[in-house]
């Protein structure tokens, strides 16, 4: 383990701890927040009874779908924009301004087009993460110094091996920047819609433990959701590493 993995636990340690320390001290109203050590047992007592077996399957499939098409889509159409200056230049202002809007106004059309299931939901975490993909592979994309593809042009080499060869492995830290963005903003996306209209999922619990005053069940869902969050970023983090200490950068 070295020692920027060290610094990362410490501050996560050390920031349960503090809050644990403010919540048994009352300094932080029991009806505000519970203690994060009554969270996780809150969380086992959850995941142990299977209440929110169906619920987590219920979001981590719309997030799994939601997250694959927004990597998907966002590296093709940055790749494909990349290739356009032209239409870089006419589409530069709408991405730096996509996140002002306010997606969910969309979402009773959303319901309307696909109905009361899955898909509205899924199509709310796929526009929230599409565009972060879609910036940061034209970011990557950018970075490529142009000495690499006259190397790749005086090698005869076509585009399909100049861009798997040099441009894809150049621009892998922006690449995987834009994979983990798109991991938070499809949770995000997919949560906060099942907090509107839906039946199911993670964010409709939380909506009802709140509704109901369960601090246990609210505290305990929202810890398990910033949980893998955190884990899934983190190995997404080191595999990048892994994959940048192998080029030697």
């Amino acid at each position: 383990m070295n020692r920027l993995t060290l610094i990362r636990l410490g501050v996560i340690v050390g920031f349960f701890g503090l809050l644990e320390i403010l919540c048994r001290t009352e300094v932080i109203s029991p009806f505000t927040m519970i203690p994060p050590s009554e969270m996780a047992i809150a969380l086992w007592t959850l995941i142990a009874s299977g209440e929110i077996a169906r619920g987590m399957r219920q979001t981590l499939g719309n997030v799994a779908v939601a997250c694959i098409l927004a990597i998907t889509v966002g590296f093709a159409v940055g790749a494909g924009v990349h290739a356009l200056p032209r239409l870089r230049r006419a589409l530069d202002p709408f991405l730096t301004t996509y996140y002002a809007v306010p997606f969910f106004v969309f979402y009773p059309l959303l319901v309307f087009i696909f109905g009361m299931n899955n898909f509205p939901m899924i199509m709310i975490g796929f526009l929230f993460a599409v565009v972060a993909m879609i910036i940061n592979t034209l970011n990557g994309l950018d970075k490529i110094p142009r000495v690499y593809r006259k190397v790749a042009r005086m090698h005869h080499m076509g585009r399909a091996k100049t861009a798997l060869l040099i441009e894809l492995p150049y621009a892998i830290p922006n690449l995987f920047t834009g994979v983990k963005l798109a991991v938070a903003y499809s949770f995000i996306g997919v949560i906060a819609a099942e907090f509107i209209l839906a039946p199911g999922g993670l964010g409709y619990a939380i909506s009802f433990a709140y509704d109901n005053f369960d601090n246990e069940a609210m505290y305990a869902l929202m810890l398990f959701i910033l949980v893998l969050v955190t884990i899934i970023n983190m190995s997404l983090h080191a595999y990048e590493q892994r994959l940048l200490r192998r080029q030697g950068r």
